[in-house]
């Protein structure tokens, strides 16, 4: 029995889980704490508004909107079932762009957003899209688009 592509994806999807969790705790000015707050199946509170900002949507509409993205456009995304909320870390620049997108609320800097690591789930948390260590976001634009006929799309971040 060949277990090699098996043992190959799991070793993958733990490198980009580890990229992931170094970037996730990275956005916070106490890294220590997070990686505390993981290793004992706890949330980490990370402050939104240096590195990004978080969008809000609900998670029926969101998800909608998540399946109209293509993967090379996806930020990271955090899903909470039981609050019915879809959280996008979106670029510093997205208030002004998404301010006439009424699914989608974004939220001051400085508002905490409590999460899990990206391999696993914590209190019923989970990443839909984890963050993969680049520091990739969703565009404004794009989250838009993915919202609904009628949003701003220019050429270079359509997703078509």
């Amino acid at each position: 029995m060949n277990t090699k592509p098996t043992t190959t994806r799991a070793a993958t999807l733990a490198a980009l889980c580890e990229a992931g969790d170094a970037w996730l705790a990275g956005c916070s000015a106490h890294p220590d704490l997070v990686q505390h707050a993981w290793d004992a199946e706890e949330l980490a509170p990370l402050r939104s508004g240096e590195h990004w900002l978080v969008a809000e949507s609900r998670l029926v509409t969101g998800m909608a909107a998540a399946v109209r993205i293509h993967e090379e456009l996806r930020g990271p995304v955090l899903a909470d079932p039981d609050l019915d909320k879809l959280w996008w870390l979106v670029r510093l620049d997205a208030a002004e762009e998404l301010a006439d997108v009424r699914q989608v609320s974004v939220k001051p800097a400085g508002w905490t957003l409590n999460c899990p690591p990206t391999g696993r789930q914590v209190a019923g948390r989970w990443w839909l899209w984890r963050p993969d260590g680049t520091g990739r976001l969703t565009g404004p634009a794009v989250l838009a688009a993915a919202f609904g006929p009628g949003q701003h799309r220019p050429p270079s971040e359509s997703l078509g």
